[in-house]
């Protein structure tokens, strides 16, 4: 057994039938933040999908890293919401679920498919490791503007009299022209995560953690209760302030795209690669990136990165995160 002088884990390695303990020193740790792409929509489509995202985290931790992932959630809370709701209205027994049920719901089934997946992927490799999912409640501040600005959709179609009836509730609501109304959400920043404690124990003890799953719960703190709020989370704010709990090395952004571009769609449209955070800065201000997709990326692994010295941030395709560690490809900054 070799000496350890930094981070170690103590992983429980099948040979030939026979356990073995080792301890061994790992290279980083990286906060993995799962985009839509690596989720799927539906059921079935999940069911496939963590099957690849399952192989992308294993060959992260085959190559020594301590693994957190947080994951997206949109299309699951979206379908667990209407159909919690469109239940309660056909069973007179039932009440509509809160935002903050349908985002612990989410977490539950997601962590469930991926934690199952990972652990099958590294036993199939001949590696145990405990894979633990973490309903994780994240608070925010109740004064956030972005309760007075809510910009999230969510759910059905509703027809006039319905989108009364959830503005009398004090929902907002939105109309798309020819298809009818929808609930519209805020998305407050991130502030604290409760179960941080727990998160990194099992971090520190060489499990594969996921947490904050689609940004976390979204809870109001209230001297020692937490009440749920009707929010969502940015997600990809909510891993890089995990990443910044955790302590990590790097945190890892996947997405739909193998590069970021600026000036898309001009004629002197470009790819990122390796950059600084003053240069990440520049074009978040003159307003490259796209408000709800790819600029809270940035923001938070601009924040991140400042945190800390020695720190980076990877955004990349699930699929091309084996080269990106590579330097290869992906939009890298440091």
């Amino acid at each position: 057994m070799k000496d350890v002088t930094e981070r170690d884990s103590r992983v429980l390695i099948l040979y030939q039938g026979i356990a073995k303990q080792e301890v061994y020193t790992m290279k980083k740790r990286a906060v993995v933040a799962l985009g839509h792409r690596a989720l799927g929509t539906t059921l079935p489509e999940q069911m496939e999908a963590v099957k690849k995202s399952a192989v992308t985290i294993a060959d992260l931790i085959e190559e020594g890293y301590q693994v957190v992932v947080t994951h997206s959630n949109a299309p699951q809370v979206g379908m667990i919401h209407t159909a919690l709701n469109e239940f309660a209205k056909t069973h007179e027994d039932y009440t509509a679920a809160p935002m903050s049920v349908c985002s612990a719901m989410s977490q539950g089934y997601i962590g469930y498919d991926l934690q199952n997946r990972i652990r099958e992927e590294l036993l199939n490799r001949g590696i145990f490791r405990t894979v633990s999912t973490v309903l994780t409640q994240v608070v925010v501040d109740p004064y956030d503007e972005a309760f007075y600005t809510p910009t999230k959709v969510l759910g059905r179609y509703m027809n006039a009299e319905e989108a009364n009836i959830e503005r009398k509730k004090g929902n907002y609501v939105i109309e798309e022209p020819g298809r009818g109304y929808r609930r519209i959400v805020s998305a407050p920043n991130p502030v604290k995560i409760i179960e941080i404690d727990a998160i990194k124990a099992l971090l520190d003890a060489g499990q594969v953690v996921i947490a904050c799953g689609g940004g976390g719960i979204p809870v109001l703190q209230q001297d020692n209760h937490l009440k749920g709020a009707s929010a969502v989370i940015e997600k990809d704010l909510a891993a890089g302030k995990m990443a910044e709990e955790v302590d990590a090395d790097q945190l890892i952004i996947l997405t739909s795209v193998e590069k970021v571009k600026i000036n898309m769609g001009r004629h002197d449209e470009k790819e990122l690669g390796e950059i600084t955070v003053g240069q990440a800065k520049e074009y978040m201000e003159a307003g490259h990136f796209g408000v709800y997709n790819m600029l809270p990326k940035f923001r938070a692994s601009v924040e991140f990165i400042e945190e800390r010295e020695g720190r980076s941030a990877l955004i990349t395709s699930f699929d091309r995160l084996a080269d990106a560690l590579k330097g290869k490809t992906g939009t890298i900054i440091r």
